[in-house]
């Protein structure tokens, strides 16, 4: 689900992480959200209402009886207004107001107005002892069992204490994710989703591969897409650049860097699945041997021939083993003869639908974060998609064949 047009609530709580906060904000308004901030009094010793003001471009509610509220009751109409809320950092003191339903201050009444109506995003951050506090751990167990609350653990890292440990708030890449996930209906809840992504790489001696410029990006989409839908993902990937984010455990990741690693996964894999969609670089041919040390020039040389064997087809294995209840979808990226060559692979690898883009748009295929494709179906239908971000494409091509 995108952000874009999303009215998100932002709370903050005061915790030295509140710092991080105007970049959580920024994130979100780039992503086309509109944004409004409330505080504790106690947040405001750690970034100021100017900064806020200004990356949200709207008043920040912080005093429950300050005369330029734009309503004399925010703490309603707030909810009232927003998709969803993130309270971030959600300190110690405000986790046990949450569940004690405490509401004495500008945050912690608009926390209690939304709860029973919005989505609420929760990201504890604190000192490792007072996340180890039996009373804090009361207190997230009590709000982690509300239906609209979902509680995003804290990371471990280097606190501001200095100490190594449990209680840093999760990146901001990570509270973004949380909140799409909030908004997402769970349609593929139950549905289990093979997904592969990036390119191999075929060993040619210690040092030297055989690869493609594939960067893993459109998988990753696909495997975010998927998991905020509910559905548990198996991500088979070969090398990727873009980073994968899962704060609630739906992706189990599997490494496999080349194509018969790959392959093997897949098979393994394959029979529990109730969905598939192949969206990995697999290399079509790896050299006959692997040298076991570097391969040097010798004086005089001018060439060298390196002898290549076909890979495995995944596609086509997947395709001749696949039950009447499973999809399998693939994807063809062609530089000439495109949906001739994309129909012909639909065929011969027992797809249900191919998704097509072409090296020769602008804008799509290795590297890009745009894509433009088109969805082809078994059954003869067809949907063009028009260049966008690859978040938007993953949304579009599961509401194409799974809504």
């Amino acid at each position: 689900m995108s952000l874009c047009g999303k009215h998100i609530l932002v709370g903050i709580s005061g915790g030295i992480a509140a710092y991080k906060i105007p970049e959580l904000i920024r994130s979100l308004v780039k992503a086309g959200a509109e944004v409004r901030v409330a505080t504790t009094q106690n947040a405001l010793q750690f970034v100021t209402e100017l900064t806020l003001q200004t990356v949200s471009g709207s008043r920040v509610y912080s005093d429950v009886f300050a005369a330029i509220n734009e309503h004399s009751t925010e703490h309603i109409s707030l909810p009232d207004w927003c998709d969803a809320m993130i309270v971030a950092p959600a300190t110690a003191n405000v986790l046990a107001k949450m569940a004690a339903g405490i509401a004495d201050d500008a945050l912690t009444t608009t926390i209690c107005s939304c709860t029973a109506r919005k989505p609420i995003v929760v990201a504890p951050a604190m000192n490792d002892k007072m996340w180890e506090s039996p009373a804090t751990q009361q207190a997230v167990s009590t709000i982690r069992i509300w239906e609209n609350v979902t509680v995003v653990e804290p990371a471990e890292g280097v606190l501001a204490c200095g100490v190594v440990g449990k209680g840093r708030m999760p990146e901001i890449e990570i509270l973004q994710e949380a909140l799409e996930d909030a908004l997402t209906p769970k349609t593929m809840a139950g549905k289990r989703v093979l997904i592969t992504a990036g390119g191999t790489q075929e060993q040619i001696d210690p040092v030297r591969f055989i690869s493609n410029y594939s960067t893993g990006k459109m998988g990753v989409a696909l495997a975010h897409a998927c998991a905020r839908r509910g559905a548990q993902v198996t991500f088979v990937c070969g090398h990727i650049s873009a980073p994968v984010y899962d704060p609630f455990g739906r992706i189990h990741r599997i490494d496999a860097l080349s194509a018969q690693a790959m392959y093997e996964s897949c098979a393994t894999c394959w029979p529990e699945q109730d969905i598939a969609i192949l969206c990995a670089a697999v290399a079509d041919f790896t050299p006959a041997q692997v040298a076991e040390q570097k391969i040097k020039k010798q004086a005089g040389q001018t060439a060298m021939d390196l002898h290549l064997t076909m890979t495995p087809d995944i596609a086509r294995a997947l395709g001749e083993t696949k039950r009447a209840d499973q999809k399998l979808i693939g994807f063809a990226l062609e530089t000439e003869h495109e949906k001739e060559n994309a129909l012909h692979k639909m065929e011969r690898k027992h797809l249900d639908a191919i998704i097509l883009n072409s090296l020769r748009d602008k804008g799509a295929g290795f590297g890009t974060d745009t894509n433009m494709v088109t969805i082809l179906q078994a059954d003869g239908t067809q949907a063009a998609l028009p260049l966008q971000s690859k978040a938007a494409i993953s949304e579009e091509i599961l509401r194409v064949l799974f809504s």
